[in-house]
């Protein structure tokens, strides 16, 4: 065969205007950027590859012509899970849903583990990633022309993610690309608020678009719902006429606003709260009506056993009906954002009410309803005896709060945290077997000033620590992290990130050499099994890391590694020091575990 015959059919196609660039260079990915910046986004998180050409032109472009201000700033992420927790922890500051770009389904795999808490923790982000091209001969501008791109070919890129978004979609034209985003974000933003995905092929993202589109300011998220009036004065009569009713929540904090209505709700009612597996400052904990946290403690709780009406106000996990529950005779009603907890195929709470209704509308309207109908002498007999048991439970856990010795225990290492911060500090929490105790010895009073992932899988809080500081630069931010998370996190691109974008913070490593999650859920099932006896849990970091060297050597980080109770406090001192001035510190503190 000649080789003329061919290339003839090629080199026409080649010649082909469709081959060409958009004339007005107003292009797809011009317009879906300049819809993510209509939408309230300020930042695209971003990790690039062969998909993105027509992103990537639209920037230069950009900032040729001098308006670079007119999209979204691109931040260099280089990992995708980076990518997505900065993303996650910038929008659980502000509210507002950020954008992450990753390559085509290789990188949206790579997102898989902070994509489930961006679900699980109701964070509205909006994920995008290019597909790989659809011609294959050069019949459209934008054409393979990489190997890697028959390899990243698959079925369904967007059913990698289907079974945690609200909302998927093709961008197949640049004709209505505006409507696509606005749409996304709307749905990203609207309650319950959750990770949404579009993808789009890159000659779709290369061709011209027309430059007049829908407008952001018809997709605003949906109003909040209120209560019904009968569920009002179903709850509010229950609430005002109890003996002992008790309040639980995990997340209403989530809405900083709604937690002194909670706090007036509560002092009205003379009812206790109970914060179980709590990822926001949801009640103060130094208010007399706090009753404490609820986590995997495998013990009963009287103060929720004995309650005679209970109040589930935003929980996953209220309690775990096979240790810890109501008693059988309680009364009680479940509000929320999501009250059957449609994602959940095994979920069930035995409550008479099932409301769904946003939660700081909810409490205000319970509020002024439970005042005017509670008698008043009766409420104060609850309150004083709420406020005995808000001693008894924090005096007990005040007093664990020494070392041992120069060994130092995660209660003694939270409580210096505590005394070295203010109240106005950001403090991101993922420390895993030490949950509990980041929460009963840290009690934060402050709304807003303490966030966890809301899910389950680990990495997110020193990438979201990034997010969070772009978010709000002048605020102090410090992340609790076990060993397992810190690692989880990929250190080696968030502190590279975090000097690149000068957005420093401190870091605090429970250093206990290993997981020790693991072993506490095998002790769980087998505390008389094999593991157990001979102490084989497979979770040591053995030979130990040198866990601050990693943020030190990738980002220039002050770090240090603290052995013994006496030099705790001056360490914590010179790391906070390092932060506010500009440098991320990573303290790690070796402790009782593995």
């Amino acid at each position: 065969m000649g080789s003329d015959a061919t290339i003839s059919p090629t080199s026409s196609i080649s010649s082909s205007s469709s081959t060409s660039p958009a004339p007005s260079g107003y292009t797809t990915s011009r317009a879906f950027l300049e819809a993510l910046a209509e939408g309230g986004v300020r930042y695209v998180f971003g990790n690039l590859g062969s998909d993105h050409p027509g992103i990537l032109e639209a920037y230069a472009q950009a900032r040729a012509d001098g308006r670079e201000h007119t999209l979204p700033e691109l931040v260099i992420c280089p990992h995708e899970s980076v990518a997505m927790a900065a993303a996650i922890g910038y929008a659980q500051v502000t509210g507002v849903a950020q954008a992450v770009l990753v390559h085509v389904e290789c990188g949206t795999q790579n997102i898989g583990g902070m994509l489930h808490n961006a679900a699980k923790g109701r964070v509205g982000v909006l994920m995008y990633a290019g597909a790989s091209p659809y011609t294959q001969d050069g019949e459209l501008f934008g054409s393979r022309n990489e190997f890697i791109q028959w390899i990243q070919d698959v079925h369904d890129q967007r059913g990698i993610v289907r079974g945690y978004t609200k909302y998927d979609n093709e961008i197949r034209t640049g004709a209505n690309v505006k409507q696509l985003v606005h749409r996304a974000l709307q749905i990203a933003s609207s309650p319950p608020a959750g990770p949404v995905y579009l993808v789009g092929p890159r000659e779709v993202m290369e061709a011209e678009a027309p430059t007049r589109q829908a407008d952001a300011a018809h997709f605003p998220p949906v109003a909040p719902a209120a209560l019904a009036p009968d569920a009002v004065e179903r709850v509010a009569a229950a609430l005002a006429g109890a003996s002992r009713p008790v309040v639980v929540t995990s997340y209403l904090g989530r809405d900083r606003e709604a937690v002194p209505a909670l706090v007036e709700l509560c002092e009205a009612a003379g009812a206790g709260v109970l914060e179980s597996v709590p990822s926001h400052v949801n009640f103060p904990a130094d208010h007399p009506l706090h009753w404490g946290y609820q986590w995997n403690d495998q013990n009963h709780n009287p103060l929720l056993e004995e309650a005679d009406v209970v109040l589930v106000l935003g929980s996953d996990v209220p309690w775990i009906p096979a240790k810890n529950r109501p008693g059988p005779s309680a009364r009680v009603f479940v509000l929320d954002e999501d009250p059957l907890k449609e994602q959940m195929p095994l979920w069930h709470v035995p409550a008479e009410l099932f409301a769904m209704a946003d939660l700081g509308t909810a409490v205000r309207q319970l509020r002024e309803r439970v005042a005017e109908l509670a008698d008043a002498d009766a409420v104060a007999r609850r309150r004083e005896r709420a406020a005995v048991e808000h001693d008894r439970v924090f005096a007990a856990r005040a007093a664990r709060e020494a070392p041992d010795g120069e060994t130092i225990t995660p209660e003694y290492l939270v409580a210096c945290v505590r005394e070295a911060i203010d109240d106005d500090t950001l403090v991101l929490t993922e420390a895993i077997t030490n949950y509990p105790t980041v929460s009963w010895h840290l009690r934060r009073t402050a709304p807003g000033s303490l966030l966890g992932s809301g899910g389950g899988s680990l990495g997110w809080a020193i990438g979201a620590a990034v997010g969070a500081k772009l978010a709000e630069p002048e605020r102090l931010v410090v992340s609790l992290v076990g060993d397992g998370s810190y690692l989880f996190g990929v250190p080696s691109s968030v502190f590279w990130m975090a000097r690149r974008y000068d957005a420093a913070s401190l870091t605090i490593v429970f250093d206990n050499n290993g997981w020790n999650a693991p072993k506490a859920s095998a002790l769980g099932v087998h505390p008389e099994g094999t593991a157990a006896r001979r102490d084989e849990f497979g979770g040591h970091f053995t030979p130990r890391p040198d866990l601050p060297g990693i943020a030190e050597a990738a980002g220039g980080a002050w770090g240090r590694t603290v052995e013994v109770a006496g030099e705790l406090k001056g360490a914590l001192a010179e790391a906070l020091d390092a932060v506010r001035s500009g440098r991320s510190a990573v303290l790690a503190v070796r402790v009782p575990g593995m």
